[in-house]
């Protein structure tokens, strides 16, 4: 799995209109760099998606964000066109699919996930904080569907 993230994630980088404007003017070391530097903050993306009990993913019709606590990465495209979030995924990241829900303004009024651990007591608003076990019932009762639920492990 190791070589395969590399591998992407330097295709990836590699394919940055920058990088190729610096490559085809012939500043190869430039490019070099910026693609590595690139590479390396895509790696720290995906450890804190690890390392946060909080991250996840979430896609629908404006693209796909990936929630890494005060970081979010997004991309105006599908999951399968996005390699940091459908690494996340594979890696275990929950992912909440709203393509399914009907009331997307509901869904938009949901509370947000906290970052910091404080959780905000019911009634919750769309400023209100709440955990991620919370906040995946919340979606999936909207019509979401989730992939990764951390919910069944602790059912087990």
């Amino acid at each position: 799995m190791q070589t395969e993230v590399l591998r992407v994630l330097r295709a990836e980088a590699r394919s940055w209109w920058r990088h190729r404007e610096l490559r085809g003017s012939g500043d190869l070391d430039e490019a070099c760099r910026l693609e590595r530097q690139t590479i390396r903050r895509d790696i720290g993306y995906l450890r804190a998606a690890l390392n946060n009990p909080n991250a996840y993913v979430s896609c629908g019709g404006g693209g796909t964000i990936l929630h890494l606590g005060l970081t979010t990465v997004s991309l105006y495209a599908p999951v399968e066109r996005f390699p940091l979030a459908s690494f996340a995924i594979r890696l275990g990241t929950p992912l909440i699919d709203y393509h399914p829900v009907r009331n997307i303004t509901a869904f938009a009024n949901l509370p947000k996930v906290t970052m910091d651990g404080r959780i905000d007591p019911e009634p919750w608003t769309s400023s209100s904080q709440v955990s991620l076990l919370t906040y995946l019932d919340a979606a999936e009762r909207l019509g979401a569907r989730i992939v990764n639920d951390p919910r069944a492990a602790r059912a087990t």
